[in-house]
């Protein structure tokens, strides 16, 4: 399974181009993104396909240095349930950034 990976969007394609998955992640302050959507088309529900898209988000927010707001009921569950990945989380906006 090969994901696109943009800014702040990680994306499975068709052979097609049709997007069947992504998780997105806007950023929402200085080194921080919201995870906001989680969605995996009906067709792949079951096959662990989101997970390995929010497995591949944290790797690539440690590698960059980000923290994330888990916004979506998904990512919110996924960190819950993922313990040894509870250093990637940042505490709410308060709005002063």
């Amino acid at each position: 399974m090969e994901f696109t990976i943009t800014d702040d969007r990680i994306s499975l394609y068709d052979p097609q181009g049709q997007e069947l998955a992504f998780v997105s992640f806007p950023a929402c302050g200085p080194g921080r993104v919201e995870i906001r959507s989680t969605v995996v088309s009906p067709s792949l529900r079951g096959q662990g396909v989101a997970g390995r898209l929010l497995e591949t988000l944290a790797a690539r927010l440690r590698a960059r240095g980000l923290r994330a707001v888990p916004v979506c009921s998904y990512a919110v569950a996924w960190f819950e349930k993922h313990p040894d990945q509870q250093d990637l989380l940042a505490a709410p906006s308060d709005g002063r950034d």
